[in-house]
């Protein structure tokens, strides 16, 4: 902590005003005042005609900003909206000014603030920041969103309610989700909205905002949070009597177990099933977090995969469509699975690896297609590589135990450098 002539206080605002005493005091001694350009003006509005110490914007550039702030050599107030520490400016404040002269003095979290005004405990929420990360930003929301069951966006000017609940609207098959937009919290204009993606998309709101997202009838976690988020799977590749399936037509626990692998589904992912069968990758990448749209042109492929998802309580979008034809419209990847072959897998693999934006990963039990994937992989700019996954498992056999061979299957992968 630095002395009262040097410090860096980060102040933190309960609307447009210190939430603390701590705050205010920090905020009328400083001799620079660094903040946005509502909580600048909101603060030469309470000055009136009184002087008011040298202000400087917190903008795009940000770096001549910190480094005034750094340079400054009497007390520093940066105002900052709710708690400062958490998805704030003191991660990126902390690169540029000595630790030890910085000074916090948090408001309660925005988010925190919104789930208060729709009376909700969120423990059990994700929370996903769209802040200043472009389209990879929007592809994390609407992960998270998938995944659910309860959630909150950190919105921007550029990925703000309404956008997000027009994408969210759009994906085929998604699930149901019930909407709240909680805009310039603590302020005196303070307005809580709640409806379907349908009827946010349709809003308008005002800045700053978050917006929070919880499945309709289970607002409330059955079992009480003991970690923030809570943790979901606790193994993966499960055997294949854990997933209804049609005649062995499931992608074996092995094969799985090395897919799961490249893929690294997990929470703000947003995954691709193509070809999804009976849902097993599909609900294995749910399970761990991600948010899943599972898509294939079986009408009873997709009923299976939704309830493959329900018996394992996740939530994912089972999508009923041909590809590559039905992968038109949706938001992008970051990892896609291509499970088996058919007579489009060229045109889906090219889809796949156009769009996906960190991998790609297809499974072929027949060796004369191997090649021509890769091929294609690295026609796209993908890094491509090969396994083929050759197991035998355990089984008893006259008092003893004999080798069960799993079929042969080539696990393909291109990753984006």
């Amino acid at each position: 902590m630095g002395t009262s002539e040097s410090a860096v206080h980060v102040v933190g605002l309960a609307g447009d005003r210190p939430a603390t005493p701590e705050g205010a005091a920090a905020l009328a001694a400083a001799t620079l005042v660094a903040g946005g350009a509502l909580p600048l003006a909101a603060f030469r509005d309470r000055a009136g005609d009184a002087p008011v110490p040298e202000t400087v914007l917190l903008g795009a550039p940000l770096q001549p900003t910190l480094e005034r702030i750094a340079a400054h050599a009497g007390p520093v107030a940066v105002l900052a909206s709710g708690d400062p520490g958490w998805f704030g400016i003191v991660r990126t404040l902390a690169r540029s000014v000595d630790a030890a002269r910085i000074v916090v003095h948090p408001a309660p979290s925005s988010v925190a603030r919104a789930f208060s005004r729709v009376a909700l405990p969120w423990d059990d929420a994700r929370v996903v920041s769209a802040h200043a990360r472009g389209t990879g930003g929007i592809t994390a929301v609407l992960g998270a969103l998938l995944a659910g069951p309860k959630v909150a966006v950190l919105t921007a000017p550029d990925c703000d309610p309404s956008f997000l609940a027009c994408a969210y609207d759009r994906i085929p098959g998604a699930p149901e989700r019930t909407l709240a937009v909680c805009e310039r919290l603590d302020a005196p204009d303070q307005r809580v909205t709640i409806g379907s993606p349908a009827e946010i998309a349709a809003g308008t709101f005002a800045d700053p905002n978050v917006l929070l997202a919880w499945r309709p009838g289970h607002p409330v976690a059955a079992e009480r949070t003991a970690i923030q988020p809570p943790r979901a799977a606790t193994s993966w590749a499960l055997p294949e009597d854990a997933f209804e399936h049609r005649a062995g037509m499931i992608t074996k626990r092995e094969v799985r177990a090395a897919a799961l692998a490249a893929l690294g589904p997990g929470p703000g992912d947003l995954v691709w099933d193509v070809g999804c069968g009976s849902g097993s990758v599909a609900v294995e990448c749910a399970r761990l977090g991600a948010g899943v749209i599972a898509l294939d042109h079986d009408e009873d492929a997709v009923a299976l995969t939704r309830r493959n998802a329900a018996a394992h309580d996740v939530e994912l979008a089972a999508v009923h469509a041909s590809a590559p034809d039905g992968l038109t419209g949706l938001p992008d990847p970051d990892v896609a699975f291509v499970g088996g072959g058919g007579a489009d897998l060229d045109r889906v693999v090219d889809v796949a690896a156009a769009r996906a934006r960190r991998a790609v990963v297809v499974t072929l039990a027949t060796v004369e297609r191997i090649g021509p994937v890769l091929e294609r992989l690295e026609a796209a700019g993908l890094r491509a590589e090969g396994t083929l996954v050759q197991a035998s498992r355990l089984r008893p056999f006259v008092g003893a135990h004999r080798l069960e061979p799993v079929n042969p299957t080539a696990v393909l992968v291109g990753r984006r450098d």
